[in-house]
């Protein structure tokens, strides 16, 4: 963890959020059931991981030194921690009405204005493709050099 101590800057560029607010979801998740262990091998560090939008799971298991199927069940069981209903009424908060019309009123004034109603958009993952397609091929490749589809949800 020597990026969250001693660079909290590069921390919060790839994980998107700070330190503290990273070590404060650890810890609510921790104590989370899933992550029991009853066994005679050590349980992963909740706070373990990794971030990026091209992460594939062999990519990730290199990157840790895990087995594919390891990190396949800790991502299930983080999201199975996460997605709990008393861990999302804790640690999720939706916006009030009036940041939501704030968001609505910078959309359109930033933007296109028939996106106006799209006040919450998550954008930038990248869904890697095998190879060029053929048609408009050079339409999908992207900043990192690879041929993608670019998702974009608007709620």
């Amino acid at each position: 963890m020597t990026l969250k101590a001693g660079h909290p800057d590069h921390f919060r560029q790839n994980l998107r959020v700070s330190p503290l607010t990273f070590d404060a979801l650890a810890a609510a998740l921790e104590m989370d059931p899933v992550f029991a262990n009853n066994s005679n091998h050590p349980q992963l560090p909740v706070e373990f991981g990794h971030d990026g939008n091209a992460a594939s799971i062999q990519a990730v298991a290199n990157w840790a030194g895990l087995g594919k199927g390891t990190v396949h069940l800790i991502t299930r069981r983080v999201m199975t921690a996460v997605l709990r209903p008393g861990f999302m009424q804790t640690a999720v908060r939706m916006p009030t009405p009036a940041e939501k019309e704030k968001a609505k009123q910078w959309v359109q004034n930033k933007s296109c204005r028939a996106w106006r109603d799209g006040w919450c958009f998550v954008d930038g993952t990248l869904v890697p493709l095998d190879e060029r397609p053929n048609w408009y091929g050079e339409s999908y490749f992207d900043r990192k050099c690879n041929y993608s589809l670019n998702i974009q949800v608007r709620l």
